[in-house]
């Protein structure tokens, strides 16, 4: 890391600035928890349901209860003091454990009894009536629940209270010990609790549930009983707890790991820092760019982009990797920029197709994920080389990375292998059975399996309702959808009969329609007609005559009120069951029938297409499954789209079709590899797998690049292969991690990503370098620039002596001796067919079998045969490498007494310029060429030429021999 001046105040002044923007993105920044946000938007009645049910619907509220530790009878009691206790809690709407308390009922709500008991539907409040009540309730009295009753008896001698109560208990009752829910075997206490935060808000439910284990303590005076909390807000707090835990873990052991691999790889703190920079700009940048965008962003959003962004942790690897001697850390990141530019691009496209998805969730991770890639490009290019110290090792000169690339390129490459490859995972796709893709939500959730199956008991035990089937039925107020509801009583009543249900619910059980309240109200008595009636009933019972004054007030109180509303009941302590039977949207009101115990799907089908218009039978798990499928499809095609688009960045980037089938082939092979694997596995896919195989996929883009841009060089290949090594163990420990996680979730993208990691790299060594003898470049037209080459002028095709040795068109192995500087040399005029001005190298400082270096002095001269408008341009430095390589294939040729071969130059590639003259250089230029491939017929060599230790200009070059 560089120490001047400028390098710190840089330095500084990128650090303040990530402090500032973080600063103010996490001022304003709202983290959102509703996973609705990762689900299209509804098209359907059904899927509209659905989503308000996961999202805030009462049924995602209820936490289900139980206790258990002690005998039956404590346990009652414990559960009587825990309800009593939540009672007044603002976090919770309703806590019940079945004990009907007739003082629970508000006393404005008292005088409705009448009007909502079906008492009067069947019998009037005569003399015959009462005196029958009047008897039963004698007996009653002495009997153990006589308490109970006794206090509430003058007011409502028949019960009628009582009724309503029973009438709106759960419809399939729960087994009761001591007046209070318990479980069939009788060793667990039950409780329901409705919390009034909805489920996917994990402060407020973390709040509610931390209030329970703090009630149920103070309960528990014993310290013996055990609280057991289930449903959808208890599984949100376990799962953001756990999470937070395991991201802690996971995040630390990450971090070390990476410490300890950089420090390994670049053996300086100094590299572990400027890594670390694009990385931070990649975080801080994709949090703006949301914030900006959402006015809320997910959670989930920002955990999969800051795994998605380990990506941008690669392009300052590959930069610190590419350092060279005579070369600047500028000339490095322009050198490396069109390589590093296209796979930030292709990745960007392939990301941002997630904004077309019509998934609000995916479309802030397309956000987050592009601006953090581009940031961490754009840093690595234009800032980060002004930090790095330009002094560094050449990892090109690396024995260790010679020797293993050496073993690599001697790799067998059968071009059978891949097709059999293709057809393996093909047959393992299309023949193994079970579904490729996961349509079940329930599937995809992160809560462990165990505590899903205790819920499921719970609720079973409770007899809560069976919600995968319900009718819908839609009317335009509240009243209207009580009469629909109640007209389908008798018909509801027949399935109950015939065993096709167990029992339902809709919301006129609990408030009928005002019609049948007002013709139970006339069916009230007067005072004094009910007063005489009750005079006639008293006769041989026990009661005093004055006894049920009370009776007689809240009777002529319930024939003067309005009829009871569906608003009113609500804003009671009663009225929690409505919300869940009836909502309210779009200036419409839905009303849900649910049932319990569904055995006969067909006649339930059959009852609701024979129930008249506006009625509709929903299946929860179809709606469901036909939302996930719409995501997925429409996902596949945004997919599709960046695919095509992803081809054509390649194809605009290196402008050959082998080239960029080379590049694609190890990323489409890799991505069927992984796809095959999940299928044989018996692993469908879902979202997150999708996720996974595109960061998979742009890692293999990645690594191909940077191969294809190394294939014939041999310091570049070295050079390429650590950072591509770097870079890949780095990204394989993290997912690797991951894939030690308990969480669902993150355990199948870790295990996806990893296998990706290490298929991506084996096949980008593989697939990306040239086969046989060296594939030639494409041949370049007289005034046509190189396939992938930055010249900024044309390159003329001629002829050099090559000077290859007859023998060496046989035997390419490479020749024992080497003539060094000790040894007398010729006069390169007499190695090359370029005389007079036009010879434009000096003297040969060393040379062996493999390369050459030479050094010149000629670029100043004035009478040089290149110059044009009293400048040398840069570009005639291809004139210098060509030079160098006849002057090398010459010596080869005379120490072992050969004739030489002419040759002629074909091709120019990749060859890059890092100044725009050299005439006015006042050092002596080096040129290097080395030789990469020797073929029968053609040679392809690398040259580099240098002024005092920094890089003028490189390229590869090929040649065809002429016999």
């Amino acid at each position: 890391m560089k120490r001047t001046a400028p390098a710190i105040a840089l330095l500084l002044g990128w650090a303040l600035a990530l402090l500032a923007l973080g600063w103010y993105v996490q001022k304003d920044l709202v983290v959102g928890t509703d996973l609705r946000l990762f689900l299209p938007s509804p098209t359907t009645p059904e899927q509209r349901l659905l989503l308000d049910e996961i999202g805030e619907g009462p049924a995602s509220r209820v936490l289900v209860m139980a206790i258990d530790g002690a005998a039956a009878e404590t346990l009652a009691d414990s559960s009587r003091a825990f309800a009593s206790a939540l009672s007044e809690s603002k976090s919770f709407r309703l806590v019940t454990n079945g004990e009907m308390s007739l003082d629970a009922v508000p006393d404005e709500l008292l005088g409705y009894r009448f009007l909502l008991s079906p008492t009067l539907d069947s019998q009037a409040l005569d003399s015959k009536f009462l005196h029958d009540q009047l008897q039963t309730r004698a007996r009653d009295l002495a009997s153990p629940a006589g308490a109970m009753l006794e206090s509430f008896l003058p007011r409502d001698p028949t019960l009628e209270l009582l009724k309503v109560l029973q009438n709106w208990q759960p419809m399939q009752e729960p087994h009761r010990l001591y007046d209070v829910w318990f479980d069939a075997d009788g060793k667990r206490a039950l409780l329901i609790a409705e919390t009034v935060a909805p489920a996917f808000d994990p402060d407020r439910q973390r709040a509610a549930i931390d209030e329970l284990q703090q009630t149920f303590r103070s309960v528990d005076t014993s310290g013996q009983l055990h609280l057991t909390v289930s449903g959808p807000g208890s599984f949100s707090v376990l799962m953001e707890k756990r999470t937070r835990g395991e991201a802690q873990a996971l995040g630390t052991a990450a971090t070390v790991g990476m410490i300890i691999l950089l420090l390994i790889a670049y053996r300086s703190i100094g590299s572990v820092i400027l890594s670390s920079l694009p990385l931070a700009s990649a975080g801080v940048a994709g949090l703006l760019a949301v914030s900006l965008l959402f006015d809320a962003v997910h959670g989930i959003t920002l955990a999969f982009g800051f795994t998605l962004i380990g990506v941008a942790q690669d392009y300052p690897l590959h930069l610190l990797s590419h350092e060279r001697p005579g070369s600047s850390p500028l000339q490095s990141a322009r050198s490396l920029w069109p390589t590093l530019a296209t796979g930030v691009a292709s990745t960007c496209i392939a990301y941002a197709t997630f904004l077309f998805s019509g998934v609000v969730g995916l479309a802030q991770l397309a956000c987050f994920t592009v601006a953090s890639l581009a940031a961490a490009g754009l840093s690595t290019r234009f800032l980060l080389p002004r930090l790095i110290d330009p002094s560094g090792r050449d990892l090109g000169d690396s024995e260790f990375l010679g020797r293993l690339w050496r073993r690599i390129a001697s790799l067998p490459r059968p071009r059978w292998a891949g097709v059999v490859l293709v057809i393996l995972c093909v047959a393992i796709t299309a023949l193994v059975p079970g579904p490729m893709w996961e349509n079940d939500l329930s599937k995809l959730t992160p809560v462990p399996h165990d505590l899903l199956m205790r819920d499921q008991e719970l609720r079973a035990q409770l007899g809560t309702p069976d919600l995968r089937y319900m009718l819908v039925i839609e009317a335009p107020n509240d009243e209207a959808a009580l009469t629909r509801l109640q007209s389908l009583d008798p018909q509801l009543e027949r399935l109950k009969q015939r065993g096709a249900i167990s029992g339902y619910d809709h919301a006129a059980r609990y408030v009928p329609t005002a019609d049948r309240q007002i013709a139970r109200q006339k069916k009230l008595p007067d005072a004094a007609t009910l007063q005489q009636s009750l005079d006639r009933a008293l006769a041989d019972t026990p009661f005093r005559s004055d006894v049920f004054e009370p009776f007689i007030r809240d009777v002529e109180q319930a024939r003067k009120l309005p009829p009871l509303s569906v608003h009113a009941l609500r804003q009671s302590p009663l009225g929690s069951g409505l919300d869940m039977l009836l909502t309210e949207h779009e200036n419409k009101v839905t009303a849900l029938v649910t049932f319990a115990g569904v055995n006969d799907t067909a006649a339930l089908q059959q009852f609701a297409s024979s129930a008249g218009p506006g009625v509709l039978l929903l299946d929860l798990k179809s709606a469901s499954e036909s939302l996930v499928e719409q995501q997925r499809t429409r996902l596949l095609w945004s997919l599709g789209a960046a695919a095509l688009l992803l081809i054509g960045v390649i194809a605009i980037s290196l402008r050959d079709r082998r080239r960029v089938l080379r590049v694609l082939a190890p990323m489409a092979l890799t991505t069927l590899i992984l796809i095959a694997t999940l299928h044989g596995a018996g692993v469908p896919m879902t979202l997150f797998h999708l996720i996974a195989l595109i960061l998979a996929a742009g890692l293999g883009l990645d690594y191909a690049l940077f191969f294809e841009h190394a294939a014939e060089d041999p310091h570049e290949q070295r050079r390429t292969l650590h950072a591509v090594l770097v870079c890949s163990c780095s990204t394989l420990m993290v997912f690797a991690l991951l894939a030690a996680s308990n969480l669902p979730v993150l355990r199948a993208i870790g295990l996806t990503v990893s296998l990706g990691v290490i298929s991506n790299f084996l096949l980008a060594l593989l697939l990306t370098r040239e086969t046989g003898t060296g594939t030639p470049a494409l041949p370049v037209a007289a005034g046509t620039p190189a396939p992938g080459s930055n010249l900024a002028e044309p390159v003329d095709t001629k002829r050099l002596s090559a000077q290859v040795p007859t023998s060496e068109r046989h035997d390419q192995r490479p020749s024992l001796a080497a003539t060094s500087t000790d040894q007398e040399q010729p006069p390169i005029s007499s190695l090359v067919p370029h005389q007079g001005s036009m010879c434009l190298l000096e003297r040969v400082i060393d040379w062996n079998d493999d390369s050459i270096r030479i050094e010149t002095d000629t670029h100043r001269s004035p009478s040089n045969p290149l110059r044009s408008d009293q400048q040398l341009r840069a570009v005639h430095l291809c004139e210098y490498g060509a030079q160098a390589m006849a002057v090398h294939g010459a010596l080869k040729s005379r120490s072992r007494g050969e004739t030489a071969a002419p040759g002629m130059l074909v091709s120019l590639r990749s060859v890059s310029f890092h100044c725009d003259r050299i005439d006015d250089l006042k050092e002596s230029l080096r040129v290097e060429a080395t030789c990469l491939q020797a073929g029968a017929g053609s040679l392809q060599y690398s040259f580099r030429i240098s002024h005092a230790g920094a890089l003028l200009a490189e390229g590869r070059a090929a040649v065809v021999l002429e016999r």
